[in-house]
């Protein structure tokens, strides 16, 4: 059985809990405190914090690669695509969103509040500007569920929480939101402090 450390408002975990639980395996989960971290976390990670995903003897930490394991190792449904040219299309979306939405979330969760609001324009502008290919298709690679939606789906859920208004342009991107928070899947994966973010 696997086990991810967990804590339970963090993006990051979020992403992974999504993927094990698209995969319908067997999982376990361990609430990390973010204020009280048990001492074995800094042994697991040289950054001592979560998602840690801990399988037998192989220790993995950072959300993407933890779930590209796990996509490996459980390849049904497959959420990276098979195609090599896809999947390395796909990896650079993923290191997109790392760079230009996610790097923003420590300055929005922060106290300097000059900072957050920058980094809340930046994110609303970065999604705006995305916004567009849903208005042909589903999901951020067609008509199929993937990695992306799991990586993206996250900070979505969080828009409220975080105070990130999006302008009108963005309606086929909050479309696009519904569809992934529709998912029975998505909505087992939510700690009970997620499920409070949206009213």
């Amino acid at each position: 059985m696997m086990t991810l450390y967990s804590t339970v408002t963090c993006p990051y975990s979020h992403r992974c809990r999504i993927v094990l639980h698209e995969k319908d395996m067997d999982f376990q989960v361990i609430d990390v405190d973010p204020n009280n971290k048990p001492e074995d976390l800094a042994v697991m990670s040289p950054y001592g914090k979560a998602p840690i995903l801990v399988e037998r003897d192989l220790i993995l930490y950072e959300s993407n690669i933890i779930n590209e394991y796990v996509d490996d190792r459980f390849p049904h449904p497959q959420l990276m695509p098979a195609d090599p040219v896809m999947r390395a299309r796909a990896r650079l979306l993923l290191y997109r969103f790392e760079n230009e939405l996610f790097c923003h979330i420590d300055a929005i969760e922060g106290t300097d509040q000059k900072k957050a609001d920058k980094a809340r324009a930046e994110v609303a502008d970065n999604l705006t500007v995305i916004s567009p290919i849903f208005e042909k298709q589903k999901f951020m690679l067609g008509d199929e569920f993937s990695m992306l939606d799991v990586a993206i789906a996250p900070l979505l859920w969080r828009l409220e929480h975080y105070r990130i208004r999006l302008p009108k342009q963005a309606a086929p991107l909050l479309k696009f939101s519904e569809r992934l928070f529709s998912r029975p899947l998505f909505i087992d994966a939510l700690s009970a402090s997620e499920k409070v973010m949206r009213k």
